[in-house]
């Protein structure tokens, strides 16, 4: 690894600048893919046959394995060496992409969907807990995990812009074959850039049983959670999924308490504010990532929108997540953390609000712009502050799972929110559409439940905010003391 001292900056160097924009860039890939398909839906629906119950599969298998291996995938990052496991990763997202790509079935294609998770679930934490620890420094820091931040603020709006792009243009498969070239590039400067580094412990050291038990309870989890729409809040199954989750989640804990070599070391959670900055993360996450979904949803089927269309309006959002993150990330040294949450989420909550009141006939320029353009400022302060929050503190060796924890909570978050207001929204329109009310009425007026629901919840961030670490990207140097059980080996 590199090391700075207080008298110098790695940032400042070009090698520097070129890692933290080869990190950026394999997040972006991560990110974007959770939103990029969603504009193509009604022509993969089309083309492949999917029914439209298992449609949603396209858009929450990725999610089911993305979220459920992360902690996996971090803590693996952590023991066997990031570069190893950041290549490997971005493998398997490459080989899948491909393969989705190339589908002629509805089943390939959701199979292709959630090896492409396994393969983010991989990436994500790998790249994160390199940023963290190539720059260590209080300028360097915040200025990296501002970037951080404000890309993964910006690849959800970007996402829907690039599916219209590809999905009017040379057609929805593209949505996916986009991925492996890029895909190869990033190996390619991960090994000229990033140096191997040796094994922190033998997998014959790591904790099976407990790793068994954390990816069965959030794949069932976030299973549980992509499905209650369809199954119903109150149904058996339902209720079934998620009591089994958190039985498995339960015994996980206890696993780590009284085990040796713990997947997820508990004392992680005494790194101040840690905690608190997640559950935020997960709360924000919820209320944001599903207003693409709701928002897509309204320009194509109310408002006729084309993909292409659907996609630019999106512009100027991007432009704004990316103004509100440079900016952010400049005020985080003067200001702190908690500051910027609590006031981004409150914009968050007052575009949400806007966006709850559209017509039926609405126009884009007076009824959804000025909505997404508060919403974007506040998205951008949002991510760029909260992953300074949970970074804060955060020793090398625990990087990789400071990284997983972070993005699991955002992952969580975002199928929790679909959920919640998915079942929200459809409860809405189809009590209308029982009163014999228009289909584009009665759409509108469950997407306008839904989007007031998300403003309350962005609303909670905002109160919860006050319990994370007011950080400013201080080097928070802490002793750190290497598990005795684990083995060291030779250099990869």
């Amino acid at each position: 690894m590199v090391a700075t001292t207080p008298a110098s900056s790695f940032l400042a160097t070009k090698r520097g600048k070129l890692i933290l924009a080869l990190l950026c860039a394999i997040g972006f890939l991560d990110f974007v893919d959770a939103s990029i398909v969603n504009v193509a839906l009604p022509d993969i629906r089309q083309d492949l046959h999917f029914s439209v119950q298992n449609l949603q599969w396209v858009l929450s298998g990725y999610l089911l394995t993305y979220g459920g291996l992360m902690l996996l995938g971090g803590r693996l990052a952590d023991l066997l060496g990031r570069r190893r496991v950041l290549i490997a990763g971005t493998s398997v997202f490459a080989a899948s992409s491909f393969v989705g790509g190339l589908a002629q079935n509805a089943g390939t294609l959701v199979g292709a969907r959630l090896v492409q998770g396994v393969g983010a679930a991989l990436m994500l934490p790998a790249a994160l807990s390199l940023l963290t620890t190539y720059f260590k420094e209080g300028k360097d820091r915040h200025t990296a995990l501002g970037a951080w931040g404000g890309v993964a603020g910006l690849a959800s709006a970007a996402g829907v812009f690039l599916g219209g792009l590809l999905t009017q243009g040379p057609g929805w498969r593209w949505v996916l074959f986009v991925n492996p070239p890029i895909a190869v590039l990033l190996i390619v400067a991960i090994v000229a850039m990033i140096p191997a580094e040796p094994r922190a412990g033998r997998l014959a050291n790591f904790d099976l049983s407990g790793s068994v038990l954390v990816t069965s309870g959030m794949l069932l989890l976030v299973f549980g959670l992509v499905r209650a729409p369809i199954q119903g809040w109150g149904s058996g199954r339902t209720v079934g999924e998620l009591a089994g989750a958190g039985v498995l989640l339960a015994l996980f804990l206890l696993r780590e308490k009284t085990g040796r070599n713990p997947l997820m070391p508990l004392s992680t959670f005494r790194i101040r504010g840690l905690a608190a900055a997640n559950l935020t993360l997960l709360i924000a996450a919820a209320g944001l990532i599903a207003m693409f979904f709701f928002v897509t949803l309204y320009v194509q089927v109310v408002l006729g929108y084309s993909p292409i269309k659907a996609g630019a309006s999106y512009l100027p959002f991007t432009a704004g997540v990316a103004v509100s993150a440079g900016i952010c990330s400049q005020l985080l040294p003067r200001i702190g953390t908690r500051p910027l949450i609590v006031v981004g989420a409150l914009f968050g909550a007052g575009g949400l609000y806007l966006l709850s009141r559209v017509p039926v006939d609405g126009a884009y320029l007076p009824d959804l712009l000025p909505a997404e353009m508060i919403i974007s400022v506040g998205l951008g302060a949002l991510f760029v502050s909260v992953t300074t929050a949970a970074n804060a503190g955060v020793p090398a060796d625990k990087a990789g799972l400071a990284a997983a924890l972070m993005n699991s909570a955002q992952q969580v978050g975002g199928a929790l929110g679909l959920a919640i207001f998915s079942a929200i929204a459809t409860s809405r329109t189809n009590h209308l559409l029982g009163l014999h009310d228009t289909p584009a009425h009665a759409m509108t007026a469950g997407i306008h439940r839904a989007l007031f629901a998300e403003s309350i919840f962005l609303l909670a961030t905002a109160a919860l905010a006050v319990r994370t670490v007011n950080s400013r990207g201080e080097t928070e140097e802490l002793v750190v003391t290497a598990t005795p059980t684990l083995e060291p080996v030779g250099r990869a």
